[in-house]
């Protein structure tokens, strides 16, 4: 993210457009953030694979994003066939059953709560155990919908 500042004088009137308000900037530098996944994530992905359990990654993240922290922990190998959320809105459910067949593991990224439901039903229809993660509202119709459902919060502020 980029920062960057503009003085107005005292008593001046106030950007009316956004045009107007990014105009004679000052640029002061770049910030970066990061939510590397939690340490225990790679140690819970092994044992699920050395369980034999599918794992399919469906976040609303950017697809780079998605596919460098599903490789971070295990997800994926080193090509992962990633779809995103437009591609998944205009395939169809025969395509979207095949995708699920012929893949292992796949990353949906920029996807909606909808295809989070979607993929869901589509497991469930093939006779998979689905369990499904998720963490804000959003989630939860695909939540209550899986098999298992498993939610989190972010601890409270101390």
């Amino acid at each position: 993210m980029a920062a960057a500042e503009r003085h107005l004088a005292i008593g001046a009137q106030l950007p009316q457009s956004r045009e107007e308000a990014e105009d004679r900037l000052v640029f002061l530098g770049l910030v970066a953030m990061a939510d590397p996944p939690r340490p225990e994530v790679a140690d819970a992905v092994a044992r699920c694979h050395s369980a034999g359990i599918r794992i399919i990654v469906v976040t609303g993240d950017h697809a780079l994003t998605a596919t460098a922290i599903a490789g971070q922990v295990g997800i994926g190998g080193p090509k992962p066939k990633v779809v995103t959320g437009d591609v998944l809105d205009h395939t169809p459910e025969h395509e979207l059953d095949q995708l699920l067949r012929h893949h292992r593991e796949l990353i949906f990224a920029r996807t909606s709560p909808e295809a989070k439901l979607r993929i869901a039903d589509a497991l469930r229809s093939e006779g998979h155990v689905v369990a499904m993660t998720g963490d804000g509202v959003n989630d939860a119709p695909a939540l209550r919908r899986a098999d298992i459902g498993v939610a989190w919060a972010a601890p409270a502020p101390t």
